[in-house]
This record gives structure tokens, sequence and C-alpha cells, in this order.
């Protein structure tokens, strides 16, 4: 057995929304420590599949769109059945809508909560059956966000939901600590994805966040590869229901 606690050797892991981004970074990181993995999105993730692979693990893909829970069980079982188990769920997909909150409709409100807290918690719900019934040290990352901490300006449903992360980590964590299952979550700042294309794009926002990062960049998805692993290994076996920001210093400015 590896000394190294770091080492995911033969692990099995499920990232949802590995498509890109922010999902493609973790899961990459996860595989170059040693995990196989099952990439759960919308659309086939060739980019990651090939990467994953390039680093000598298994990459299997689940299609589903996470805004029911129509495909949890099948995700869980699926993983189980094409690699072997499951020991590390990242609930990585998510989605924004963006309006004053003065206009914002009931349709953007219940599209981002159905994917980024309800379908998380039935998904989780269901990986910590599995991890339970087989006995399985556990480890469940969720991703939360710089406004699980804020308020911001025209996202409130996302901000809800976000907010709503880092708590359902802290409790779930004190429920299911005692089964040998830890939860924890990270929250990424102003990271380069295809979800803050908005905001790169808006010159003046812009140059606001960029003027109170102190590393004075955006993050890159690879920046969250040593959080994942961390919250994926051996490393992180007495940390429970954190939520650890991966920022450049956001939140210290």
């Amino acid at each position: 057995m590896s000394r190294n606690p770091f080492d995911l050797e033969d692990k099995v892991a499920i990232v949802t929304g590995a498509n890109t981004g922010l999902g493609q970074g973790m899961a990459v990181a996860l595989a170059e420590a040693g995990a196989d993995l099952a990439l759960v999105g919308r659309s086939r993730p060739e980019e990651t599949v090939e990467l994953v692979e390039k680093a000598g693990r298994k990459a299997h893909v689940i299609m589903a769109d996470l805004g029911s829970l129509e495909p949890v069980d099948t995700i869980v079982g699926e993983t189980r059945e094409a690699l072997g188990g499951l020991d590390i769920l990242v609930n990585n997909a998510g989605i924004i809508r963006r309006n004053d909150s003065i206009d914002f409709t009931e349709a953007d409100w219940d599209a981002v909560m159905d994917v980024n807290l309800k379908t998380l918690f039935f998904l989780s719900q269901k990986a910590a059956r599995s991890m339970i019934d087989t006995k399985t040290r556990g480890k469940i990352i969720n991703i939360a966000s710089m406004l699980s901490y804020q308020g911001g300006i025209r996202v409130p449903s996302y901000t809800a939901s976000k907010s709503g992360v880092m708590g359902l980590t802290r409790i779930l964590a004190n429920e299911w600590a005692g089964h040998g299952i830890n939860v924890n979550a990270i929250a990424p700042g102003y990271f380069a994805t295809n979800n803050t294309a908005a905001l790169q794009a808006d010159e003046t926002r812009n140059r606001e966040i960029l003027g109170r990062i102190p590393a004075g960049r955006w993050g890159d998805p690879a920046d969250l590869g040593g959080a994942v692993v961390f919250l994926a290994s051996r490393a992180s076996d007495y940390v429970q229901g954190i939520t650890l920001p991966v920022d450049g210093g956001w939140l210290a400015r």
C-alpha cells in the first residue's frame, strides 16, 4: 500500500459537469493522482476522456441531464458496474441565470435550484448509500462559490443555491462522518470558464474583478487540482464539513 496520503491509485470517482472548465480540470487531476473516472454530462466529453486516458486511467462516460432526478440511480449504478466501485463523488455540475432580482422569473429560479442544489443532494444521498452498503471510506466533494459567502448581483438563484451547497456540506458531514464518509466543498473564485464568459467580456467588470484578486489573474481550471485531490484522498480523512476557498486571495482582500 502506498505511503503517499494523496495517492488515489485504483479509486473510482464520479465527476459531474466534466465536459469543460472546472469539471475537466478536476477530473484530470484525479486521474493523474490514480483514479478511474465516470464523467457525467449532457454531451460527450471527448477532450476530457482523452486527457484522462492520457494519464493512464479509465474514463467511462455517462450521458445525463441533471436538471431532473431521473438519472441519479443510473449514474451510481452504472459507475459501480463499469468501474468496479465508487469512492469519490465530485458534484461539479451547475448552471447560472442572470437578471435583476426585480425581474427574475420562476423558470430561471427553478432551473438553477434543480441542478445546483436538488440534484446535488439526491446524487450525494445515492452515492452515500452505496458507500455505506459497501463499507467504503468515501469522499463527497461539492462545488460551492464565492457567492456562498457573498451576495453578488443579478444572480439570485445562483447565490441561493451556492449558499445552500455550503449548508448541505455541513449537515451531510455531520450525519455521514460516522459512516466513514467525508463531505467537504471547494469554493472557486473567479475562474476563466464558460459560466464567467460574460464577466470576462465586460471590460468594466473584468477590470473590477482583477483589481480585487491579489493573485492578479483569473483562475485556471488546473488551479483546482490540488484542492480536489486533497479532499478526495486519505490526506483529508479528518477534514469534515469545510468549504475551502480557491480564489487567488479574493476573500482575504
